[in-house]
């Protein structure tokens, strides 16, 4: 069972969020550059045409990244004090991301980022595994976005990567993700099976799939996922 709420996140987000802001910048930290970023940009596919919603987006730097390559952006977080710090970070960029606080855990929520037209992908660096629930978050996705659309997801590895000795049971407990910061987050812990259950019951077939490792060790850190979005999956 998850001990950790979703107030608990959220306060600890709030703590963090100027550290964050820092410690990331415009090109984020040295393990997102050589460890997330490299196969998120190729699951993704970024084209000019794409409207994509950013999951989590932190201080918007990879809304930033998406923005660059032509793309329009929905970008959201449930911390407001990261939205107003990603809205001063990336106001360059007004007329190609719109920002949003919005709480992934939630179904009206997520839906009030819906928009006229849907979107073609979405992309989450880092965050499934700070999300205390993520059943609406996958069920809204498949919604919002366009037949055959695809969701890039990035996430610690749970086979690898927990401070517990518990696998196969959902469970949370505190950690720190970048030293020195003020306040340690909540992680919400789940196993493969449980991700990958995620996807096909709400309607994706994962079709791209990577494990990449920080350093010279060989032992993954994270998972990099694209499930994409199948009509009338049973």
């Amino acid at each position: 069972m998850m001990k950790y709420t979703l107030e608990d996140s959220l306060k600890a987000w709030e703590a963090n969020a100027e550290f964050w802001d820092t410690a990331m910048g415009d090109k984020s930290n040295e393990f997102h550059r050589k460890t997330v970023r490299p196969k998120v940009n190729e699951l993704l596919e970024v084209q000019p045409d794409d409207y994509i919603l950013d999951i989590a987006c932190g201080n918007g730097n990879y809304s930033a990244y998406l923005a660059e390559r032509g793309a329009s952006v929905v970008a959201f977080d449930y911390s407001p004090k990261m939205i107003e710090l990603a809205k001063k970070r990336q106001a360059h960029f007004g007329d190609k991301i719109e920002f949003c606080v919005a709480d992934a855990a939630s179904e009206s929520s997520l839906m009030s980022l819906k928009r006229r037209r849907p979107f073609t992908k979405a992309v989450s660096n880092m965050a499934i595994m700070d999300i205390q629930e993520v059943t609406d978050l996958f069920q809204c996705i498949n919604r919002m976005i366009s037949d055959k659309g695809i969701f890039v997801f990035a996430t610690q590895h749970p086979c690898f990567v927990t401070l517990t000795e518990q696998y196969m049971t959902p469970h949370s407990y505190y950690g720190e993700a970048i030293k020195g910061q003020p306040r340690e987050q909540c992680y919400y812990h789940r196993s493969l099976q449980d991700i990958f259950q995620l996807c096909f019951k709400n309607g994706f077939v994962i079709d791209g799939f990577y494990e990449e490792c920080f350093g010279s060790k060989e032992i993954p850190d994270i998972m990099i996922v694209r499930a994409r979005k199948v009509e009338n999956i049973r």
